[in-house]
């Protein structure tokens, strides 16, 4: 391949026939045209003789300049010019390429399908046999398999890469590489070049990656630049009203400045703010403070500009301040004796997480509410109990805590029966010291909190023996009583916790442990499905490799509610809304991701290069169209000598001038 400046020529020696064109002028001079043919009869021949200049010794300058610039052109294309042309592969064998097409790729998708073209392209003109493999995993009864480790044309590499878009998870390059070195991996021989289009993140298996795939050829590791790789954007987490959101990086050494975007459910702008990265941190994190309102409608938060499902994070219930209304039947409380209100410790226990209301039952249930709070109370009037039953059915969470109220007057509006009166631990006459609390069952919502030693309960109310008390039971002291017991009721939840909600029976309401277990009854609110449930998710909406929701493919599977928390977005489970409509969760894909890592030194044998390049423009069919425009021309003119076309001298003129434009 010759270059000249940004031009090169796939098929210099075509360009050696220029040398001919002054042998060709000489030709065309020295040749004058046909001679002027003139009919019979004689009177025409006459009037023709009268009208016409005589019949040229020579071609004309201008047809011999349309006709020096007809050949030029042709030769020109023969030789197959290109602009920013790419480099020649280097060596004899087969051509193997490395596409990383995990979720960090599509940072720069366009860049990417450019190189990869370019490859194409070279392999197909030198007609070099090509081993393409991709690096992102498939799903069973995934579309777009991953490419395979197998001999192919350049024609065939390309047809199959036509419709390579990238995953919204991460690559697996061990696995997906590893049939490249096997010993039936190259059957022609050993690779003339290896070409790895990386995503640019690694550590230090990449760095043992390239040594290995170093050992079937010279190897080409193109990337982008440090501080254009992906970002992370990490799920936010509550710090009381406000959501802290932490966005990771693996470029170091310079200031940078990113900007968050809150959308609604609508895709609606709730809110865009600015997010700093000091010169050598890695990360960054912004402290988003938004009204109730705002926030409970907040569905979608990503990096601007990024266009990646890492920069992506969907929000469900569990990120919002779901109201909670408190209710007490137990009379005023002096404001001077705060500690003996019930209501004092719920309401500083719930305010970080959810938005707190106080009122009457006919008050509270007048707006959209998640949870109602009862504190020791008796039985409901009959059109209370009507209006709170209607609405645990249609979703609501109801907690009551007990007290010497619902000790003396329980009703039946509880989850399980319970025994007269309450039983007392610690005392002179009780039966025992301070009860503990055992460790949470698995079904229980409170699976996998932390009992502390410390927490002791002094007195309870009881349950009546039945044979679904277990089943109900969601924390129970050690001696196995229950501590807390719920029961489903239509598609909301009636819960009873067994020890006041001051510090007068026990002192789990000073405890960390209380914050959890309300955090953890309050996500059971609005049908929203509890991590300790065991329904079965499936997929609604689900994120492609640029971050953009569609509709879920086939392959997709369900995800058991209880497993949620801990499934790691990949081909099985890609990151997205699972569950009900009414009650989504999402799983998002930064979630599990590590910490992003720039790809390291890979070795002076390793040759680096970037996405960088113009992309190669081919001339050779624009210099064909404007030779077969000539060619026309100069037949056109042709006919116009020889009188079997004709014009006017006007006409025959502006023929000249055209073919003169065109040929300069």
């Amino acid at each position: 391949m010759l270059t000249l400046g940004i031009v090169s020529f796939a098929v210099p020696w075509a360009l050696l026939a220029l040398a001919t064109l002054p042998i060709l002028w000489w030709l065309l001079r020295v040749m004058p045209p046909a001679p002027w043919l003139v009919r019979f009869p004689p009177v025409r021949l006459l009037l023709a003789l009268t009208s016409r200049e005589e019949t040229a010794a020579k071609s004309p300058l201008w047809l011999l300049i349309l006709r020096m610039a007809l050949l030029t052109v042709i030769i020109l294309a023969v030789a197959h010019p290109l602009v920013n042309a790419v480099a020649r592969l280097a060596g004899e064998g087969p051509v193997v390429v490395v596409v990383d097409d995990g979720w960090a790729a599509a940072r720069n998708w366009a860049g990417r399908a450019t190189a990869l073209t370019d490859v194409l392209d070279q392999a197909e003109r030198q007609r070099r046999p090509m081993v393409v493999t991709t690096t992102a995993p498939t799903g069973a009864g995934a579309d777009g398999a991953a490419m395979s480790a197998r001999m192919m044309t350049a024609a065939e590499a390309r047809r199959a890469l036509e419709a390579l878009q990238p995953k919204p998870w991460p690559t697996d390059r061990e696995a997906r590489v590893e049939p490249l070195l096997g010993p039936d991996a190259l059957p022609v021989g050993r690779a003339g070049r290896v070409l790895w289009l990386s995503d640019g993140l690694g550590g230090e298996a990449t760095t043992q990656l390239a040594e290995r795939l170093r050992r079937l050829g010279p190897l080409t590791v193109v990337s982008d630049q440090v501080e254009n790789l992906a970002l992370v954007l990490r799920p936010p987490v509550a710090d009381g009203a406000a959501l802290r959101i932490k966005v990771e990086r693996a470029a170091t050494g310079i200031e940078e400045r990113v900007w968050l975007r809150m959308l609604g459910e609508d895709g609606r702008l709730l809110a865009r703010d600015a997010l700093a990265f000091e010169r050598n941190a890695r990360e960054a994190e912004l402290r988003l403070d938004l009204p109730n309102e705002l926030r409970n409608r907040l569905a979608r938060i990503e990096i601007e500009n990024q266009g990646t499902a890492g920069a992506v994070v969907l929000m469900d219930e569990r990120w919002r301040r779901r109201p909670v209304g408190l209710v007490s039947t137990q009379g005023a409380v002096a404001e001077e004796q705060p500690l003996l209100n019930n209501l004092y410790y719920l309401e500083r226990a719930l305010e970080p997480f959810t938005e707190v209301r106080r009122g009457t039952v006919d008050e509270l249930l007048q707006r959209r509410l998640a949870v109602l709070v009862l504190v020791d109370s008796g039985p409901l009037a009959p059109a209370e109990r009507a209006k709170v039953e209607k609405w645990i059915g249609d979703g609501g969470v109801v907690v009551r805590f007990a007290g010497p109220r619902l000790a003396q007057e329980a009703d039946d509006l509880l989850p399980v029966r319970l025994r007269g009166g309450d039983r007392t631990l610690g005392g002179s006459l009780s039966w025992s010291v301070p009860a503990a609390l055992a460790p949470f069952p698995p079904a229980s919502p409170f699976h996998g909190l932390e009992v502390p030693a410390d927490v002791k309960v002094a007195r309870q109310v009881l349950a009546q023996p039945a044979l679904d008390l277990a089943e109900k039971t969601w924390a129970a002291l050690s001696d196995g009583t229950p501590l807390v017991t719920a029961a489903r009721n239509g598609k909301g939840w009636l819960t009873l916790v067994h020890t006041t909600a001051n510090a007068a029976w026990s002192n789990l309401p000073l405890s960390g442990l209380f914050v959890e277990m309300l955090q953890r009854i309050v996500g059971l609110s609005q049908g929203v499905v509890g991590e300790g449930t065991a329904v079965s998710l499936g997929p609604l909406q689900i994120l492609d490799g640029f971050g953009h929701l569609g509709p879920a493919p086939t392959h997709v599977l369900a995800i058991a509610g209880e497993r949620l928390a801990t499934t790691v977005a990949g081909p099985d489970h890609p990151p997205g809304y699972y569950g009900e409509e009414a009650s989504r969760r999402a799983l998002n894909l930064s979630a599990g991701l590590p910490s992003p890592r720039a790809m390291g030194g890979l070795g002076p044998e390793v040759d680096r290069q970037g996405y960088e390049r113009a992309q190669e423009t081919d001339l050779k069919p624009w210099l064909l169209v404007v030779a077969f425009v000539l060619a026309i021309i100069d037949l056109a003119a042709s006919l116009v000598l020889r009188g079997l076309l004709r014009f006017g001298r006007a006409a025959a003129a502006m023929v000249a001038a055209a073919t003169l434009a065109v040929g300069a």
